[in-house]
């Protein structure tokens, strides 16, 4: 099952099939697979070309994938068990020429991560992009930087069915996807 988008305006398939899962069937994922998504992240636009994004991957089943599963908040970690792949994604806030703050560091790692979910998309791998993780737990577990701040948890795999899913999180697969109206994302703009 595939929430397709019900846009107002076209827009490209891609987009329109992009939608964050819950459910995962139980096959697998390759190294290879993960190789690939993390290659289409790397081709986002970035601040002076910094990219700035991290990745760190484990495949269900390894121990890192264990790690990154013990770092999620209790609200996300029934269903992401099931994910065939963890990603843990990190922004270098400090530009490396020169250690200045690079303030976009966090603008420019969405940019990436908004590439991979739509390759993802391209090879019919579901993601859901998680915020709900104990930062500290993830920054001493996986050793970050200094100036490496974790932006988020990615649970990736191929569609599984809603009805394996606990309340409430099967109600939330099913129920139809949403957004703003366009026009609450145009602000009015005054007059010079």
């Amino acid at each position: 099952m595939i929430k397709t988008a019900n846009t107002r305006l076209p827009v490209i398939d891609l987009i329109k099939n992009r939608w964050s899962a819950r459910a995962f069937s139980d096959q697998p994922l390759s190294e290879e697979q993960i190789l690939t998504l993390i290659e289409a992240a790397a081709w986002a636009p970035s601040s002076m070309n910094e990219q700035p994004w991290r990745y760190r991957y484990g495949l269900k089943g390894s121990p890192i994938f264990e790690q990154m599963w013990e770092c999620l908040l209790p609200g996300n970690q029934p269903w992401a068990k099931n994910a065939a792949a963890l990603l843990l994604c990190t922004a270098k806030t400090s530009f490396s020429r020169n250690g200045q703050p690079n303030f976009y560091a966090l603008h420019d790692t969405g940019m990436a991560n908004a590439l991979l979910m739509l390759q993802a998309t391209s090879m019919n791998i579901y993601g859901h992009i998680m915020a709900g993780f104990d930062p500290e737990k993830l920054r001493d577990t996986f050793q970050l930087g200094e100036d490496e701040v974790a932006v988020c948890l990615i649970a990736l795999g191929y569609l599984g069915t809603p009805d394996q899913l606990e309340e409430p999180f099967r109600t939330r697969e099913i129920t139809p996807r949403s957004r703003m109206a366009l026009e609450s994302l145009i602000p009015e703009t005054p007059a010079f």
